[in-house]
């Protein structure tokens, strides 16, 4: 070893270890092997050769560190990369921070690490998803009321005629990143300030199918003590796919339109019906969804259903708002709900989409697919605590 091998040897013991057999080597090789640290170049000679067993060829101490056949970076030096990527904002910011434990280093070997990492993270998942779940700490008590809440946010991705100088295809699109997050009940907590905050939650992102998303959702709740859970509560928007999503993994919960959704209908409806710049317009409002918030919903249910239709755009518009409060008539029975002490507002996922496009929606960022996908899974194995299981090799 060089210094600065010297210097990491300590490092060098505490890499997680692959259960390895050391096999005897059939036309050894001494080779050279550079493995990059925080503190330096490790540079080592390492045997290399043929399993007399199997005819594989390999190298037992790669094998037994866990290294992939060409992998220079250690596996310390490389978890650290990794999670720095995951809690900053961009890859730039991310190497930016790794440079000030010792050793320089720029965005391209961070990005390189998270797509590999990534692919990895996401195969675990769909491993993972194939089995029934294990409580995670099944000796806790049960929880009164677990949250199930879905979202979806837009992020800019390369499109088709990304990069060309002439074309009739799109140079970017926009594509929705679906969102789900459970928590317990009792993990809900408020700052000094009055700011609700959760102690623990998972958080689950998905592009594509939403009965995916549900999917995945619904074996993180398991695994958090949905199968525990005395009530459960099941938050959204409007938006069909939300509820078909809870009809197929959550059929028994709860469902309750997100308040402050509702009350944007209900100021759109009052806009349509009085005008925008209606002096009438904020006391019919106010009114109707102070009713529609202390338990008088069908009051307020009944006397839209009850207004007049009209021509034109205006009636068209005044129809659809109409349809809205009458398919969700069934989910806004607020008051019942915050009596229990529920919450009556999808904030959790709110704030879950705001964290995601503050990292994915940034300017001047415009994803791959693949990339993105690999970023995101990588972030859910930190967030949902699979993160060790990364560093753990079969």
């Amino acid at each position: 070893m060089n210094g600065a091998a010297s210097a990491s040897r300590n490092a060098c013991n505490n890499w997680p270890m692959k259960r390895a057999r050391f096999f005897p080597l059939a036309q050894r090789q001494r080779r050279p092997l550079t493995l990059r640290s925080e503190l330096g170049d490790v540079a080592l000679t390492v045997d290399y050769g043929q399993d007399r067993a199997t005819g594989q060829w390999g190298c037992p101490i790669r094998q037994a560190w866990g290294l992939t056949p060409h992998q220079t970076m250690t596996p310390v030096w490389a978890e650290k990369l990794a999670f720095t990527a995951t809690a900053t904002g961009s890859y730039e910011q991310a190497a930016a921070v790794a440079s000030h434990w010792g050793r320089p280093v720029d965005d391209s070997p961070v990005h390189a690490l998270v797509q590999r990492l990534g692919q990895r993270a996401q195969t675990q998942a769909q491993a993972r998803y194939e089995t029934p779940p294990a409580e995670r700490t099944p000796q806790r008590a049960p929880t009164a009321l677990g949250v199930a809440l879905v979202d979806g946010c837009q992020v800019r991705e390369r499109g088709p005629g990304w990069g060309k100088k002439k074309t009739k295809k799109n140079r970017v699109e926009w594509h929705e990143l679906k969102l789900g997050v459970f928590y317990r009940h009792e993990q809900a907590a408020q700052t000094e300030g009055g700011r609700g905050l959760l102690n623990e939650k998972v958080v689950v992102t998905w592009m594509g199918p939403p009965l995916e998303l549900g999917r995945r959702l619904h074996w993180e709740a398991q695994r958090e003590g949905l199968a525990r859970a005395q009530a459960l509560l099941f938050l959204g928007d409007g938006a069909p796919w939300v509820w078909g999503l809870k009809a197929d993994r959550f059929p028994t919960a709860h469902e309750l339109l997100d308040f402050f959704h509702g009350s944007e209908h209900l100021w759109e409806l009052g806009r349509v019906w009085h005008g925008e710049d209606s002096p009438n317009l904020p006391p019919w409002a106010e009114a109707r969804l102070h009713r529609l918030r202390h338990g008088r919903e069908r009051e307020v249910l009944e006397e839209i259903a009850g207004l007049k239709r009209r021509r034109r755009a205006t009636g068209q518009k005044l129809a659809q708002e109409q349809h809205y409060f009458t398919e969700h008539a069934g989910r806004m029975n607020y008051q019942a709900a915050a009596r229990r002490g529920w919450p009556i507002g999808s904030g959790a996922v709110e704030s879950a989409c705001r964290q995601q496009q503050n990292r994915f929606k940034r300017c001047g960022q415009f994803w791959t697919r693949p990339g993105l996908r690999n970023l995101a899974a990588l972030t859910e194995a930190r967030h949902n605590h699979h993160w060790d299981q990364l560093w753990l090799t079969a």
